[in-house]
C-alpha cells in the first residue's frame, strides 16, 4: 500500500468507497456523493490521501474539511476516512488517520473533531487508537431517512500547533 494526495484522477475510485459507506446507513448522513468539484469545494486543499494497493485501486481515503468559516476556527478542521470494503481490517485506515494527522499538522490545523455514528464502532476504535478523546454524544442531531440519529464527537488536539509550548507572546515592550 502506497499513500499518495487524492487528486481529481482519484475520484472514480473515491466516489465508489464513499458511495459504499454511504449505502451502509452507518458512515455518514448524506445521502449522495457529490461531484469531484462539489467535492473538491468542500474539502480543505491540503490534507487529501488515498491508500493505493499494489494494483493502482484506490484502498481508501481520508481529507479533511473546515468546521467554520470564522477565521477563528482556521485552525480547526473535520475528519473524514472511509475504507473500501475489501481493504478493511487490514490497517488501511489507521495509515490513513495518522498521515491525515501529519499532514493537517504541517498545514497549521491545531484541532481534528469527527463525528461518527455510535454503531461505527471500528472507527471510533481507530480513532482513539489515533490519540482522539470522546468529547460528548450529540443526541438527534440529525435525520437520515427520516430517523433521528446520534453521534459520537471525538476531538485530537495537536501537541505541535497552538499549544501552550507552541506560544510566544510578545515581550510587552514590544506591543
Amino acid at each position: 500500500m502506497e499513500l499518495q494526495p487524492l487528486t481529481a484522477a482519484h475520484w472514480l475510485m473515491v466516489r465508489a468507497i464513499y458511495e459504499a459507506g454511504i449505502a451502509t446507513g452507518n458512515a455518514t448522513f448524506t445521502t449522495h456523493a457529490p461531484t469531484w468539484d462539489e467535492w473538491d469545494q468542500g474539502h480543505l486543499r491540503h490534507s487529501r490521501l488515498v491508500a493505493v494497493g499494489a494494483n493502482g485501486h484506490v484502498l481508501g481515503w481520508a481529507a479533511l474539511s473546515p468546521v467554520s468559516g470564522r477565521c477563528v476556527y482556521g485552525g480547526v478542521a473535520e475528519i473524514s476516512v472511509y475504507v473500501g470494503a475489501s481493504a478493511r481490517g487490514q490497517g488501511v485506515g489507521q495509515a490513513l488517520l495518522a498521515a491525515l494527522i501529519t499532514e493537517s499538522e504541517a498545514n497549521g490545523i491545531w484541532t481534528l473533531q469527527a463525528g461518527i455514528f455510535p454503531e461505527n464502532t471500528a472507527s471510533i476504535a481507530i480513532h482513539s487508537k489515533a490519540g482522539f478523546r470522546e468529547v460528548g454524544r450529540r443526541e438527534r442531531i440529525g435525520q437520515l431517512h427520516g430517523v433521528w440519529r446520534d453521534t459520537v464527537l471525538l476531538e485530537r488536539r495537536s501537541t505541535m500547533v497552538g499549544s501552550e509550548s507552541a506560544y510566544t507572546p510578545a515581550a510587552p515592550d514590544s506591543y
